[in-house]
């Protein structure tokens, strides 16, 4: 790591006792899950047709060919983990296993028994409490359980061959692609959520994601001025660049790294964050009870707002159409209306 917590002294962090991963889902990614998670069984035979080969095999890959962190194996690995999935009280503690790669990357592998895997170059590149919000991200897609419904609708997409029996299947196939990719990216937006909520320090996480931009250097960047360039990122006033933004998070897992900077602080200011920390959210307990029509309401809502706070120029243009077609609609079922009491009369 790039520098030891050892001689700091231990922040008081609020346990969340019991909490649903409900509260750190985006909008988007909450309204997929809600859903997903109504196919009672279907996920369990998933997790057991995995568990049965698949799995086995990565565990005993990383078990051979990289170390399984524990008291003694880095150590501050272990006690980030064991400390983040206290404060998230999550029923299991993945195996963490450090492979030596120079990337800067982290990863949740498996659905029965989900296992992290960080690489070596993303231990030298942060300190402790960053490796805490690192790792916490990655325990927050394993209690998501992100991993499993990613597959489940793979196999339900593989299931199906409507997509080549029917013309322009091929284009249909494509956007279905595209809305999994966008889903992708909406999870890790929960993810850094769910990392927050484990290290309570939102300076940690801003600090976290300008080191893996800029691989490094902090003396060298500011905070101010990385928030302005993510700023000027999401604005995009030229159309050509909302297009060329289009085209390049197609086929990206992660949105771009300043845009989830952010979108993080972006949450923290609307007040979720503080309500959370408060004791305002939902607990494990309740899970079943989530309708998936106020998940897809929500979902929705949250890509209105975002339309309608956005500077990016296609993104004002979709706005502003949807608010014209709307108030279109309005005055047609007006019209309509007055016609019906005229006919009637």
């Amino acid at each position: 790591m790039s520098e030891s917590n050892e001689s700091r002294p231990v922040r008081s962090r609020v346990v969340l006792r019991n909490i649903s991963s409900r509260s750190w889902e985006h909008p988007a990614d909450r309204g997929a899950l809600v859903a997903l998670r109504k196919l009672k069984g279907f996920d369990t035979v998933v997790k057991l047709l995995s568990s049965l080969i698949n799995e086995r095999s990565v565990r005993l890959l990383f078990l051979g060919s990289a170390v399984r962190v524990d008291e003694r194996q880095f150590p501050a690995l272990h006690r980030a983990l064991n400390d983040a999935a206290s404060t998230l009280d999550a029923p299991l503690v993945p195996e963490l296993y450090v492979q030596a790669d120079p990337g800067f990357n982290a990863v949740t592998i498996g659905l029965d028994r989900p296992i992290i895997v960080i690489n070596s170059g993303m231990v030298d590149l942060l300190d402790e409490e960053e490796l805490r919000w690192i790792l916490a991200h990655e325990l927050g897609h394993a209690l998501s359980g992100h991993a499993v419904y990613r597959t489940i609708l793979l196999r339900l997409m593989s299931m199906s061959g409507v997509f080549y029996s029917v013309p322009l299947g091929g284009i249909g196939l494509r956007m279905i692609v595209a809305g999994l990719m966008e889903w992708h990216r909406k999870s890790e937006l929960s993810a850094d959520r769910a990392g927050l909520l484990a290290t309570q320090d939102p300076a940690v996480a801003y600090r976290a994601l300008m080191k893996l931009a800029s691989g490094g250097h902090l003396d060298d960047l500011d905070q101010t001025s990385f928030f302005a360039q993510g700023g000027e990122y999401d604005a995009a006033v030229d159309l050509r660049d909302s297009v060329l933004k289009l085209l390049l998070l197609e086929r990206r897992t992660h949105p771009m790294t300043v845009s989830r900077a952010s979108e993080l602080r972006r949450w923290v200011d609307s007040g979720d964050y503080t309500s959370i920390l408060a004791g305002d959210y939902p607990t494990r307990d309740t899970d079943d009870d989530a309708k998936v029509s106020a998940a897809a309401q929500e979902a929705a809502r949250s890509y209105s707002d975002a339309f309608r706070d956005t500077q990016d120029t296609l993104g004002r243009l979709v706005h502003d159409t949807a608010g014209w077609l709307g108030s279109a609609r309005l005055w047609l079922d007006e019209q309509w209306r007055r016609r019906g009491d005229e006919d009637a009369s």
